[in-house]
């Protein structure tokens, strides 16, 4: 059951989708530095969060990178009662560090086999929203069972996004927001995958305790500043 107190909060604990979690850093820095507030931030798998919460890990809010395991949670009475609410609608990316390694037609030149490479990386479908959606595309395209021996999976999508950029893997499903933060001079290659490809990423998050401090960050999140903020961060908003 959530955790309801009026009481004020030192610190605010914050469970976030490893695809937010480099636009967190930057809100939650925000935050503290406009409030006498301190934000602790855990980042990783929607699907890992989602059982830590459901075992009793100490957060008070959770974004997930999806609306399914906050919908989960809502429905097993363990949020505070009409918090849930879309923060973030993601946007999923074919990337590579390689500069001009591929175009707007990579899958075309995946299928024909004119595109050479050893590994591609994707989150864990059933762990990672994105790696549904990377799932989704490969899927559709007819990809998913030619590419099955060559597919390396993250547990979450900075470990795939780590596995591209290390090289490990030579291009990827990432996300829009991870590619975004990279230098230009190592943007390399990608490719923004249509919408109309994959369900879309509907990311939302929870509230698990009733504080001055989760209200007024929630508050903070919601403001026009901060949803300016996560557009120039690579995701679309509400």
């Amino acid at each position: 059951m959530p955790f309801s107190e009026n009481l004020p909060a030192a610190e605010i604990r914050v469970a976030v989708a490893s695809n937010f979690a480099t636009t967190m850093l930057d809100i939650a820095r925000r935050f503290e530095n406009s409030t006498k507030y301190k934000v602790i931030l855990s980042s990783g798998s929607t699907g890992k969060h989602y059982a830590q919460i459901k075992n009793g890990a100490p957060f008070d809010i959770f974004f997930a990178a999806d609306a399914y395991r906050p919908q989960r949670l809502e429905k097993e009475g363990r949020i505070i009662a009409g918090s849930r609410f879309t923060y973030a609608i993601g946007r999923l990316v074919l990337w590579s560090p390689v500069s001009n390694y591929f175009n707007h037609n990579v899958l075309s030149r995946i299928q024909s086999g004119k595109l050479k490479f050893r590994r591609m990386a994707i989150a864990n479908p059933r762990l990672a929203p994105y790696g549904m959606a990377a799932k989704e595309v490969l899927l559709k395209h007819g990809l998913w069972k030619q590419l099955s021996g060559r597919l390396v999976r993250g547990e979450n999508i900075n470990q795939t996004f780590q596995f591209v950029k290390s090289r490990n893997a030579q291009l990827g499903f990432v996300a829009y927001s991870q590619v975004k933060s990279v230098s230009s001079s190592t943007k390399g290659a990608y490719w923004l995958v249509p919408q109309s490809d994959y369900q879309p990423i509907i990311q939302q998050a929870v509230v698990l305790t009733d504080t001055d401090t989760t209200r007024s960050f929630i508050q903070f999140v919601k403001s026009k500043k901060i949803l300016q903020l996560i557009r120039e961060h690579g995701y679309d908003t509400p």
